[in-house]
């Protein structure tokens, strides 16, 4: 078997036989099966020989070899203590690999970044399952760790909504909070038939390059703070005009919440998908100044 690529079926049908590995749903896990996918996520993640790159979520290693193949350091933080031996064995060949058995969410991602990386252009990678793509995003961006983009393969209904436009249809809270951190782009897309166990749904590659500073309007954490608490609440209603979810949510009179949005133009029969990223920091410094 050995003489199979990682990602051929039979070779990790194989080896999960043979360490007595099962998937597991609870974890999301299905892996990749496609030859092409992993290549292109490690070339257009930024993998590069003077750089280091931070994974989440190894697999059977298929797209931790090729980062290991590109990049000058790989850390890959990996929640299942059951793959650690399939691990062993599946990069042995590599010695610029440290794998930590955590969740990610748990890792204090400052300390690692410095201790692994000091020096290093960092790029973060990762194959997410759905049920925890936005908290891990979430908790990625709102530190501002001196990571250069965020690359990432993600159900192909949550990478349209993290790419999404602002003043769309298809935007929502994780919306406005990726474009507020990053300048998403979706790289391509990757049918289910590319993994093993096959999931229901299509997914997709989107690459998130990090802004160095905030936006015009934001000048400090607590109005930085307060604004995405107005996110959340006009978000926590999409469809009621803003006054709505705006007054319950931050314990406001609608009178006055109807009198900032017209004080700058917005419409109080506004929805919030209909605000541009400079609207709703115009709206929130507005509130901010009644609140």
């Amino acid at each position: 078997m050995t003489d199979k690529p990682l990602s051929s079926p039979a070779r990790i049908k194989d080896i999960a036989t043979r360490h007595g590995f099962t998937f597991s749903k609870s974890l999301g896990q299905n892996f990749l099966i496609n030859p092409s996918v992993c290549p292109r996520i490690a070339e257009m993640g930024g993998a590069a020989k003077d750089t280091g790159v931070l994974e989440i979520g190894t697999g059977f290693g298929v797209l931790t070899a090729e980062l290991a193949q590109r990049a000058k350091k790989v850390i890959a933080v990996e929640i299942d203590k059951s793959l650690l031996p399939v691990l062993d064995e599946t990069l042995a060949e590599f010695d610029n690999i440290k794998i930590i058995n955590n969740d990610i969410l748990e890792v204090d991602l400052a300390s690692l970044l410095k201790e692994e990386f000091d020096g290093m252009e960092v790029f973060v990678c990762a194959n997410l399952p759905y049920y925890i793509t936005s908290p891990i995003l979430m908790h990625l961006m709102e530190q501002r760790l001196p990571i250069s983009a965020i690359t990432v393969m993600v159900q192909k209904e949550a990478a349209d909504r993290l790419c999404a436009p602002m003043a769309s249809r298809d935007c929502s809270a994780i919306t406005f909070a990726v474009r507020y951190y990053s300048e998403p782009k979706l790289l391509f897309n990757v049918s289910r038939g590319s993994f093993m166990p096959a999931p229901n749904v299509d997914s997709a590659v989107i690459r998130l390059d990090l802004k160095s500073e905030r936006p015009e309007g934001i000048h400090d954490e607590k109005s930085e703070k307060f604004l995405f608490s107005v996110v959340k609440a006009a978000f926590s209603q999409r469809r009621k005009t803003l006054p709505n979810p705006l007054s319950s949510g931050l314990c406001l009179p609608k009178a006055k919440i109807i009198a900032a949005m017209e004080q700058i133009g917005i419409a109080p029969t506004a929805r919030a998908e209909a605000l541009t990223m400079e609207q709703f920091i115009a709206l929130s410094n507005a509130l901010q100044e009644i609140k």
